[in-house]
């Protein structure tokens, strides 16, 4: 006969099946009500005042382009920083969260020709259509906080940052090569060109074009950019590795070689000259011209084994070369041609090696040796000094040169292993051979020394005699901001024939960009066929200037946007110093790799301006990077242009939000790449179906919980505890790491197993309501990182009154996550034969017995000798038999 809990717990579980039959989950239903209730709580995501007692977490992820509608590369992306975000605030932290819109650009200027749409009116029709995308996502931005890079409140701060940095002498102007883009009609910087094409247009070669442009010097910070990506242990190595090798700092020497009077020539060297193919012994009576020629060398220990100098085809002294001579000048012509087609590439390195010899000699200024000077066209005048000393016995590109073009090759250095006789010079090795840990030989009073001990002493010896000193280059380049496009913050700088350059003053910022203006693309900049825009008045001598008709780079948006989110609608200045001192650094910012050495050394760049203008305190603008992996749709990156782009409208109509969101966590960890499934979000849709059944099914008992679990418990209660708080320590310990929500989502899914198995167990009253209510409540806090419509859903049926953005994060119980028993593979010689089960506390005899006991194992290695047992605790045993 039933008792009586049993009768009441057979009620309530028909009661609850009842419920569960008329529930049918609706994510459409359940999304715009909770859509509608955020909506009306614009204090639902605000930070608290800078005073808050809560420690402080800015978390971000990159603002988008807006390119007219968001795809579900960018759901994976904001779901990310979504998750933590809420995650955060679980945690009981001050959370900032923002978005904006990067919002100028070319694409704007496209769909002008195109759609014959003002670029402002069809960005700003973008961000309203992607924002209204964000927010049927449930994403948890305090929209009070966006910014938008292409109104006048935004840019007005680009240019007075800029001419802050004009008066520092960081913003200057000069005639220079650049990387030009025909389709962009524009200029590149370095960065921009991504194996020899446009970043944006990825088939189109860069063209190489001179112009006058504005450059911010970089270069001033590059020391300190390098040295400072040691403070960053919170970004991924392959980002800091990758600045690094951008920033290219290298160790070495730079010699002055003088250029001999070919007007001088010694008697008896016409035949040995004409060819340029010989290295010529030093003479007293030769004569130097004056002229020096700057050679940067990192291994100025091989400079005994030099046999010729090579210069860029645009140096100075290559000029002054070919103005005298018309057959030299047409050859080098052709090697600058070659070499711009290459650049064109992308990759000078991988340039076939041509040269011409100029008919010139050089002075080894060591030993008087006089080396043939050629032209090569591999080398390039913006690296180094634009001219090398070419050592063919110890470096792979001049051996190649060397061997074409029958130059001279001279071993003076061996490896050590080569002992005494690499001293005297009597082996040689394979060539060509550039070991460091070697001995000099052929190399005068430095022979016999190692050659890092050579290099200090070399480098010291040409600076004492004048003729050279330690030095170190860089592989960074100032930044180049002028752009020849509308779409863009106008540079505030006038032109004035009286006064030259001169600075818009601050009062008259900003400058504003005209709204009606003819989009060509051709011809640069459409600012400049508008008279109304070009022609002002000189504030120095108040006569007539014209404005600069460059815009910049829109990575200058970018380089500082994290901080206005702190303070968006100051009007005074940039942002309140004390403002940011509070929130920053970033605590966490969630982006692509594709950034790496664009904006995210370009934002480290303007932190330190920031900081030596004394707008900021901190040196570094991210504490923590995540780069999250692409999505992958046929094969290829999900992108616009290649066609292959997932809608998450159709998601959100078909399986609801939290499916698409869930479902871009669950499919791949996030920093590698999702291949998109458009079953996985049916699963995943599927799976919340399944939470919100068993939920309403026992709402009511959560609702009517006593409080206490009581004791003691039954082995299916410890059962469902243990594994409701393994799962809570699992996400717990991820969000504070590693970041495996897809391992995490897999736990909730396995924990929800495990509840729907137990349902027997529950309706016949063997685990307790508090235990079922205890196990809903942590089971929808779970889920609101993840799922946040249904959590919120949940909360509310499950009768709690708090609101749950705010709901303390459950704490793990290590007790009751403590699994009773383990199994235990069991192998022998490395094979496995069979699983055991021991206590979790089990020690290594005890887990050795309960193998050896084990029937299966027994009769494999039974009338066997048993050499050794070896045991990983908790792990696995493994028996080696002979």
């Amino acid at each position: 006969m039933a008792t009586k809990e049993q009768t009441e717990a057979a009620a309530q579980a028909a009661s609850g099946e009842a419920a569960a039959l008329e529930a049918r989950y609706d994510p459409a239903t359940i999304e715009a009500k909770w859509q509608a209730r955020w909506d009306a709580q614009p204090d639902l995501y605000a930070t608290e005042p800078l005073t808050s007692a809560k420690p402080k977490y800015y978390v971000l992820g990159m603002l988008p382009y807006p390119s007219g509608q968001l795809h579900i590369g960018h759901v994976r992306n904001y779901s990310i920083d979504d998750a933590l975000a809420r995650y955060m605030w679980m945690q009981g932290s001050n959370v900032l969260h923002p978005m904006g819109w990067d919002a100028f650009g070319l694409p704007a200027e496209n769909a002008a020709l195109k759609n014959n749409t003002p670029p402002k009116q069809w960005t700003l029709n973008n961000i309203a259509a992607m924002k209204r995308q964000m927010r049927r996502l449930g994403l948890a931005y305090d929209w009070r906080y966006e910014i938008t890079t292409c109104l006048p409140e935004y840019y007005r701060w680009n240019q007075w940052f800029f001419l802050k940095m004009y008066e520092r002498g960081l913003a200057y102007r000069k005639k220079s090569k650049v990387n030009w883009c025909p389709q962009c009609a524009t200029v590149l910087a370095n960065e921009q060109v991504v194996n020899g094409c446009c970043w944006r247009h990825e088939e189109q070669p860069v063209e190489q074009r001179d112009l006058e442009q504005w450059f911010l010097r970089i270069t001033n910070y590059e020391q300190e950019l390098l040295d400072d990506l040691a403070k960053l242990e919170g970004w991924p190595e392959k980002v800091r590795t990758m600045q690094r090798n951008w920033i290219g700092r290298s160790e070495g020497a730079e010699i002055q070689f003088e250029l001999e009077d070919a007007s001088a020539v010694p008697e008896g060297e016409e035949k040995a000259r004409k060819t340029g193919t010989a290295l010529l012994p030093a003479r007293e009576d030769v004569k130097g011209s004056g002229k020096k020629i700057a050679v940067f060398t990192t291994r100025v220990d091989t400079i005994y084994g030099a046999t010729s100098l090579q210069l860029a085809p645009e140096h100075p002294l290559v000029k002054e070369m070919t103005a005298a001579d018309a057959g030299l000048s047409d050859a080098v012509a052709a090697l600058l041609d070659q070499q711009r087609k290459a650049r064109e590439q992308g990759d000078v390195g991988a340039i076939e090696k041509h040269g011409v010899y100029t008919g010139h000699y050089a002075i080894n200024p060591f030993n008087g040796e006089r080396l043939p000077v050629w032209v090569g066209n591999y080398i390039l005048l913006d690296y180094g000094t634009g001219a090398i000393m070419s050592v063919p016995a110890h470096d792979d590109r001049d051996y190649d040169f060397a061997k074409k073009y029958g130059l001279e090759i001279k071993v003076v250095i061996l490896p050590r292993s080569h002992g005494k006789a690499a001293a005297d010079g009597e082996l040689e090795p394979l060539l060509p051979f550039t070991g460091e840990d070697s001995l000099l030989i052929n190399s005068g009073e430095f022979s016999s020394l190692g050659c890092v001990e050579a290099q200090h002493k070399m480098a010291a010896y040409a600076e004492e005699h004048g003729f050279g000193k330690a030095t170190v280059t860089y592989r960074l380049k100032d930044w180049g901001v002028s752009r020849q496009r509308y779409w863009g913050t106008p540079i505030p700088m006038l032109y004035c024939g009286n006064c030259g350059i001169v600075p818009v003053p601050e009062s008259e910022l900003p400058v504003l960009l005209p709204d009606n203006v003819e989009i060509t693309q051709l011809g640069g900049s459409p600012l400049a066929r508008m008279p109304e825009f070009v022609n002002t008045t000189c504030p120095k001598c108040g006569g007539k200037a014209l404005r600069e008709t460059d815009t910049m780079d829109t990575f200058v948006d970018s380089s500082w946007y994290f901080y206005r989110y702190t303070d968006a609608h100051n009007d005074k200045a940039p942002f309140a110093t004390e403002t940011v001192a509070y929130w920053f650094p970033i605590d966490q910012y969630i982006g692509g790799v594709e950034h790496a050495i664009l904006h995210l050394i370009y934002s480290r760049f303007w932190t330190k301006v920031m900081r030596d203008l004394g707008l900021v305190r901190n040196d570094e603008p991210v504490e923590r990077l995540f780069t999250q992996g692409m999505v992958i749709r046929n094969g290829a990156k999900m992108s616009k242009s290649k066609g292959n782009v997932v809608s998450p409208d159709e998601m959100i109509a078909t399986f609801g939000a939290d499916a698409a969101r869930m479902y871009s966590l669950f499919a791949a960890p996030p920093d590698r790449d999702l291949d998109w499934q458009e079953d996985g979000v049916a699963g995943v849709s599927r799976f919340l179906g399944r939470v919100y059944r068993f939920a309403m099914k026992y709402a009511d008992r959560a609702k009517a919980d006593a409080g206490a679990h009581g004791a003691p418990l039954s082995p299916e209660s410890q059962a469902l505890l243990r594994k409701l708080h393994q799962t809570i320590r699992k996400i717990t310990e991820d969000f504070a790491g590693r970041w495996h929500f897809n391992t995490d989502i897999a736990a909730i899914m396995e924990l929800v197993n495990m509840l729907t198995a137990a349902e027997p167990a529950i309706n016949a009253g063997k685990v307790p309501d508090a235990v079922v209510a205890d196990i809903l409540r942590s089971l929808t806090l779970l889920l609101a990182p993840f799922a946040p419509y249904l959590a919120f859903e949940l909360w509310e049926r499950i009768g709690e009154k708090s609101v749950l953005l705010r709901a303390p994060w459950p704490k793990f119980d290590e007790a009751l996550a403590r699994e009773e028993q383990i199994e235990i593979p069991v192998q022998i010689n490395g094979k496995l034969r069979a699983v055991v089960r021991v206590s979790a506390d089990a020690d290594e005899d005890t887990v050795r017995e309960a193998a050896l006991k084990d029937e299966k194992i027994a009769a494999l290695i039974a009338g066997k000798e048993i050499a050794r047992i070896i045991v990983v605790p908790r792990k696995l045993i493994n028996i080696v038999v002979k």
